[in-house]
């Protein structure tokens, strides 16, 4: 196998584990799973044409850069105008009773999308992603400092969202 059939296959091996956390990292982003697949697909064709010139020394923080750049590019619209698909397309799936959590999750899709894409960004990298100041930071290009202030900016917007207070009123657990 030549070395640029092995880079290939790696490639393959690499999208193969990792798709699956980048879409989610999208969708916390962008909102919706469609826009967030586009999103890694097209970030993932980007990332290939350098995976097969060099090595990458980390791979998944630099996927997850390029997914990051190519939200934050603004070629996309916002997620909140994008039209919810056709619930036909679920066709009587069994599932549980999920109802609460739906709701919980659906109040905090609501709330980040009164955010900044630039807040939603740091908010998911470092509560989502569970990253550290300055990985954040580097993830974005930015200084901690901006990072922590953009990260309480945003914060103090969510513990006032009217979305997310309705959706803890009185609730006992």
């Amino acid at each position: 196998m030549s070395s640029s059939q092995q880079r290939e296959a790696d490639f393959a091996v690499f999208v193969a584990a990792q798709s699956a956390q980048l879409v989610h990292f999208a969708r916390m982003l962008c909102g919706d799973l469609h826009q967030a697949q586009d999103l890694v697909q097209t970030a993932l064709e980007k990332v290939f044409k350098v995976w097969r010139k060099r090595q990458i020394e980390h791979p998944l923080a630099y996927a997850r850069r390029a997914v990051l750049n190519q939200y934050l590019s603004g070629g996309r619209t916002r997620w909140r105008e994008t039209p919810v698909a056709d619930p036909s397309d679920h066709r009587d799936q069994a599932v549980p009773d999920h109802a609460t959590g739906l709701v919980d999750r659906d109040a905090l899709l609501a709330a980040l999308a009164d955010l900044t894409p630039r807040e939603r960004a740091v908010i998911v990298l470092r509560y989502q992603q569970d990253l550290t100041e300055a990985a954040t930071a580097e993830q974005l290009g930015v200084r901690i400092g901006t990072v922590k202030s953009t990260a309480s900016r945003a914060m103090a917007k969510l513990r006032r969202s009217p979305d997310l207070i309705e959706t803890h009123q009185g609730r006992t657990s």
